[in-house]
């Protein structure tokens, strides 16, 4: 059997949600085919043999030499969200360590992860998206990035000129929507600014789009001429956008799967989705994130996530088991993906 290290936790702002993730994929992983060793980071970057099953009452064992701990592991899981997992650091250590991992690669993460650089990467792989705009956040003052890197005093004014509300404001390096705010006026724009600052010194505010909100789960077993995509679902959230608390903590949140989408729609999105994948150069798997907007039918890419949610009422594993794939057969085939 196969000896696959299952890492959760971490320093992130969504700590709490890798370990959901990480429960549900210890839960449907084949226990006749993988030795399974759970491996749970704290908030502070402790490493921990781990005991998550709820029947066991043994506590976290500090792990004294992570690295060696590790080698002597088949392949890695790591079910990690947002900074510190998410974002490429945590691919790069293994990298060096020559360790068999699941998911997108170091750059694939890196870009993932920061939402101004996907702007960039898919306004050059064509792919539509909402205006925008770049803050940046430097010695307490607020500076609007331009198209040239060059930087200006942010006012507000400016960004009222170039986009129309309702705006969202999101830090460019946040998962599970942590920290975004919808402003509908000058002044919850001001103090969306401000909150998304808390979570990181780069800001993105974009201009809203009247529609539904639809996902596309992707799935690559190492050829990229053989690049699985799943059907499209839609989300119908419970608050005014898909907040961290209409994913996880409002039960009258839905999905829709597939989507209430005509045929050709659906395979654009599709194409879409691939197109995004290969434009960040991504293995392994990601869920990749529309809008359609109402009047016009317009499809615009929102984002691109390289470690998507792994609980039973995630996206991801829902979208592949409406195709026919179960969450047992798709962590195999991520793993053995892994391993190629």
């Amino acid at each position: 059997m196969r000896k696959i290290g299952i890492i959760f936790g971490g320093s992130s702002t969504e700590h709490e949600i890798s370990l959901m993730s990480a429960k549900s994929v210890i839960e449907n992983l084949n226990k006749e085919k993988y030795d399974i060793y759970p491996i749970y980071i704290d908030k502070e970057g402790k490493w921990y043999k781990a005991y998550i099953q709820k029947e066991t009452s043994e506590k976290n064992i500090e792990i004294e030499n992570v690295v060696k701990y590790l080698k002597s592991l088949d392949v890695v899981f790591p079910v990690l969200h947002g900074k510190n997992g998410e974002d490429g650091t945590i691919q790069g250590m293994l990298e060096m360590l020559k360790i068999p991992y699941v998911g997108c690669k170091v750059l694939a993460s890196s870009i993932g992860m920061d939402k101004v650089y996907t702007k960039i990467i898919f306004e050059r792989a064509k792919i539509s998206q909402t205006p925008y705009i770049h803050i940046q956040k430097k010695n307490n003052t607020y500076k609007i990035v331009k198209d040239n890197f060059e930087d200006e005093n942010l006012e507000l004014e400016k960004i009222i000129a170039k986009l129309k509300f309702p705006m969202f404001i999101k830090p460019s390096n946040s998962g599970s929507s942590v920290g975004v705010k919808k402003a509908n006026n000058i002044e919850e724009l001001e103090r969306a600014i401000e909150n998304a600052s808390k979570y990181d010194t780069k800001i993105l505010v974009e201009q809203g789009v009247n529609g539904k909100e639809v996902e596309c789960a992707i799935l690559d077993d190492g050829n990229k001429n053989n690049i699985v995509v799943s059907t499209v679902g839609e989300v119908l959230p419970a608050e005014e956008f898909y907040s961290f608390d209409a994913k996880y903590n409002i039960p009258e949140s839905k999905t829709i799967i597939p989507a209430k989408l005509d045929d050709s729609q659906i395979e654009e999105v599709r194409k879409l989705a691939i197109r995004a994948f290969k434009a960040i150069d991504g293995s392994g798997l990601s869920r990749v994130d529309f809008f359609i907007e109402n009047e016009t039918n317009n499809i615009y890419i929102n984002e691109i996530n390289t470690m998507p949610g792994f609980t039973q009422i995630s996206m991801y594993p829902k979208l592949f088991e409406a195709v026919g794939i179960n969450y047992p057969e798709l962590l195999d085939r991520l793993i053995e993906s892994a391993i190629i």
